[in-house]
């Protein structure tokens, strides 16, 4: 400990107590301002360990606490400190802490690259050379892989790195696939006609996977359970896009004949199905009184949801412009009901949906007309209009949106 200042810091820590004076900054009379922002970044910045900034925060920020200062609404930031000599205004309703998530940084641009490569090394990329191991030889090998991924992930989050824990857990769940198919070859199980090829459960559609899928849902949902990392809930997701084309193909397969348009159909069932399990996922992290629970863990389920939903309605031809206008009109709610649920997949998709239309009505319906260039210009520019005028009232639009929404779904 340092003999300068025994009680307030060790000697190991590297601080900033030479350029200041001791009187100056650990006077009883010194009073400082902090946020939620504040300790969130000294978490990023290591200075505080993540288990402790949800309590420490909680007792300053307690109604009776003397720390804490009055707060009154503020429409950019939520609330604004009051000082103390001004009259205390009315308090609000305490609410949890929103949800967290990861930050875009170089760090975990860094972690999220390296376990994408690790994930795809075990996935889409298993060469026919792992197979020389015999199915017996390589279930040893990747039950072995899983184990150690999930120790590791163990320790990374005893050490409160809690994005690499969660690359690591979810490499362990990406293993799961692998390990069903190479028992199933061992013990005979698995179904004559199909691939002999593990990497082509994730380039061709076939029925005999659905015992691969059904089994990574299980691991994936326990595993998810056990660590609490909103990063595994991606191979589940993914799994369930799997799943839909190939239980598509288990019920056509009895026909003889491939039906592409069955399979949209049921694209688009299962698309439906996910985003309302991703709602629900939400609804359940935003009221979540645990801090690990109240993370984003429906953002995979939303992104593979509507890219299942879009693209079975997008696949649909309805051979005339009245159905092309509804297509046009669905896209259209998809993209306010992603400002009214903060949920930017819905509205990329949904504009992706109109860009689509009004390039069918460029070329298909006023090919032949001089002045639609000059209307569709001026309905461009009028979109960038309606753009900056978004931007100033995005606020009070985004809380006018959020009032059609059941309470736990409306943006934080």
């Amino acid at each position: 400990m340092s003999t300068d200042y025994p009680d307030t810091f060790a000697s190991w820590q590297a601080t900033r107590f030479a350029d200041t004076c001791a009187e100056d900054v650990f006077a009883p009379g010194v009073r400082v301002q902090l946020s939620w922002k504040d300790l969130e970044e000294a978490v990023e910045r290591g200075a505080i360990l993540p288990s402790e900034v949800h309590s420490l925060w909680a007792g300053w920020a307690f109604p009776d606490s003397p720390q804490r200062l009055a707060a009154q609404p503020d429409a950019r930031r939520g609330v604004v400190p009051v000082e103390p000599d001004e009259p205390e205004a009315p308090e609000r309703p305490q609410t949890a802490p929103p949800m967290t998530g990861p930050k875009f940084s170089f760090t975990n641009t860094l972690y999220y690259f390296g376990g994408m490569v690790a994930i795809g090394a075990m996935s889409l990329f298993m060469t026919l050379g792992w197979q020389s191991f015999g199915p017996w030889g390589l279930t040893l090998i990747s039950l072995g892989y899983l184990l150690a991924c999930l120790k590791v992930a163990d320790h990374l989050k005893g050490r409160h790195l809690p994005v690499p824990a969660g690359i690591l857990a979810t490499l362990a769940v990406v293993l799961v696939p692998l390990v069903v198919w190479a028992v199933q070859n061992g013990l005979g199980w698995w179904p004559p006609g199909g691939s002999n090829s593990y990497s082509a459960y994730h380039t061709h559609i076939n029925w005999r996977w659905l015992t691969l899928e059904f089994a990574t849902l299980a691991a994936g949902v326990v595993m998810l359970w056990r660590y609490r990392l909103p990063f595994m809930v991606m191979p589940i997701a993914v799994t369930l896009w799997y799943m839909n084309m190939d239980v598509a193909h288990a019920i056509w397969s009895n026909t003889g004949q491939w039906d592409w348009q069955f399979t949209r159909d049921v694209s688009l069932v299962f698309g439906i199905a996910t985003v309302f399990m991703a709602l629900w996922v939400d609804v359940r992290s935003r009221r979540a009184a645990e801090p690990e629970w109240r993370q984003d863990y429906a953002f995979w389920l939303y992104l593979f949801g509507t890219l299942m939903f879009w693209g079975g309605l997008s696949l649909r031809d309805s051979h005339s412009e009245l159905g092309k206008l509804v297509y046009c009109v669905i896209n259209l709610v998809l993209v306010f009901a992603g400002a009214a649920l903060g949920r930017r997949v819905f509205t990329v998709f949904g504009g992706l949906g109109v860009a689509i239309y009004l390039g069918h009505l460029s070329y298909k319906v006023f090919g032949d007309s001089l002045m639609f260039p000059f209307t569709l210009s001026l309905l461009g520019l009028g979109v960038i209009g309606l753009g900056i005028w978004w931007q100033r009232h995005e606020a009070g639009i985004n809380a006018t949106l959020g009032h059609w929404l059941p309470e736990g779904l409306r943006p934080v």
